[in-house]
């Protein structure tokens, strides 16, 4: 992908990881701590996907679905506090579907498409405005925002992750199998890291953290720590 240097508008902490390794709640956790802005750049690929089954391009026709990311028509609403962001895809609200396995599956398919990955790529990069952006997603560090200056590589074993995830559903009243998840994690993990464009990996300059066993606060704190470390000097 082409000019993946770029200059930051303001100081980006950029958080990497595998699906389902807690990104999701750290990152809100930290921009609500901050007082950045936030982006779920995983929301943007997922809404792609959901675009293209909806309007049932073929999951090779990468110029097709470049289009629809290009021209994504996408609203995030804020909830009330305590309530869940609304989501909008092209007038309808997703919410609800936009963290299913399916969802994320699609997402993983059209990842790997490099002209998606261009049309989005801007898009991305639009978020990082003033004071600060907190940035979840899978190459953030690596690709996005390689000059940021707080670069976390989350993970934890998939075993936990499929145990976290079997949790959540079942806690929505969902009917779901957790030998079924782990296969799920498992290769969607392995399309990710093998993918030839932005595998998801480490930025050679990230804090690696394993939350295996680890609650949020434990993480939380740990990551605010290196936050206040490096950018004490911004």
């Amino acid at each position: 992908m082409s000019d993946s240097i770029a200059v930051l508008a303001a100081p980006v902490i950029a958080i990497d990881g595998p699906s389902g390794s807690g990104k999701g709640t750290l990152c809100q956790k930290l921009a609500r701590h901050l007082g950045w802005h936030l982006l779920d750049s995983g929301a943007l690929y997922r809404l792609v996907g959901m675009a293209a089954d909806k309007h049932g391009c073929a999951f090779d026709d990468e110029a097709a679905i470049a289009i629809l990311a290009a021209n994504l028509d996408v609203e995030f609403v804020a909830g009330e506090a305590g309530e869940p962001t609304l989501v909008l895809l092209e007038g309808e609200d997703v919410s609800g579907d936009l963290r299913t396995e399916a969802t994320g599956m699609l997402a993983s398919k059209v990842a790997v498409l490099p002209a998606v990955r261009s049309a989005l790529l801007g898009r991305q990069r639009d978020f990082a405005k003033a004071p600060g952006l907190v940035a979840d997603g899978r190459d953030m560090g690596t690709v996005v925002f390689t000059t940021a200056p707080v670069k976390i590589f989350l993970t934890a074993s998939a075993e936990e992750r499929a145990e976290r995830r079997y949790n959540q559903l079942k806690s929505s009243g969902d009917d779901v199998n957790l030998a079924t998840l782990l296969g799920e994690i498992r290769a969607r993990d392995k399309r990710d890291s093998e993918r030839e464009l932005a595998p998801l990996k480490p930025a050679d300059d990230a804090v690696h953290i394993d939350s295996s066993g680890l609650g949020i606060e434990e993480v939380f704190n740990r990551v605010l720590t290196e936050v206040n470390a490096r950018l004490v000097s911004l």
